[in-house]
């Protein structure tokens, strides 16, 4: 039925007041003091990874009329954010190739410590002003702390839009040696957080990686919960809302599987 509804939307061909893509989706990277060169390597891989799995590839490429567009940056304090992979229209396997390559070949630079959530936000939200015609807007942070720089995120307004935007995190618990003494929060507590205070609009949810080591599958988890739920409703504007129902994303085969995604209560 679903398949039929989309046929029948464009046989026509897209009229004025249909959007050129079916999903906006940026995606950020956490670069803060907390994370090193290796954790950061774990993070753009394993995001590239998940973009060209068995899974992930197909949901990408199944419309190429419209698109998904994908953004990723990464970013640490308040003023430190950096785009790795501008606005993309991954329309093709050779788009999506040069993107996930683009992605992975990406080092860690030095930045602020600092860990700016609500900062993070907010550069992610702008990005979206210009995909604001999208069938679906998505915004997603990765993090392994809590917000120590700039405005707490749970007081940032994102911009008006006529569809909302959906924040999902995906929050990594990290193991230090004994000696660590940085009081890293653990991964119940970062994903309550992040759920109570990040996360927002609808379907929202928080995934949650074990170590940097299965940010990979946690990120593949993610993208098939987000890839998978774009539906023809979404040519109209969404009730706005914060709730969203999250049912439990399937694990990667022969991979550990994470918690329980959390949503928005």
């Amino acid at each position: 039925m679903r398949a039929l509804l989309l046929a029948l939307l464009f046989a026509a061909g897209p009229g004025p007041g249909l959007a050129a893509c079916r999903q906006a989706l940026v995606i950020g990277l956490d670069v803060s003091g907390s994370v090193d060169a290796r954790e950061f390597l774990f993070q753009v891989r394993g995001l590239a990874q998940a973009l060209r799995s068995d899974r992930i590839r197909p949901l990408l490429l199944e419309r190429p009329e419209v698109p998904v567009m994908l953004a990723v940056f990464d970013w640490s304090g308040e003023a430190d954010q950096r785009l790795i992979l501008p606005w993309t229209a991954i329309g093709d396997a050779a788009t999506l190739d040069r993107a996930a390559a683009t992605i992975a070949a990406t080092i860690r630079i030095p930045r602020s410590p600092a860990t700016g959530v609500g900062a993070a936000l907010l550069f992610g939200d702008g990005l979206l002003t210009a995909q604001e015609a999208c069938w679906r807007l998505v915004l997603d942070l990765a993090g392994d702390g809590l917000n120590n720089s700039g405005p707490q995120p749970r007081d940032v307004t994102l911009a008006p839009r006529a569809r909302p935007v959906t924040v999902n995190a995906l929050v990594v618990g990290v193991n230090r040696d004994a000696g660590w003494d940085g009081g890293d929060p653990g991964i119940a507590e970062l994903t309550a957080w992040f759920a109570d205070e990040v996360i927002r609009g609808p379907d929202a949810f928080v995934e949650a990686a074990l170590g940097y080591q299965d940010f990979a599958a946690a990120m593949e988890r993610k993208l098939l919960k987000e890839l998978s739920g774009i539906e023809v409703s979404s040519l109209s504007a969404p009730e706005r809302s914060r709730a969203g129902a999250g049912a439990g994303a399937a694990a990667m085969p022969n991979a550990r599987a994470g918690p329980e995604p959390v949503a928005r209560q």
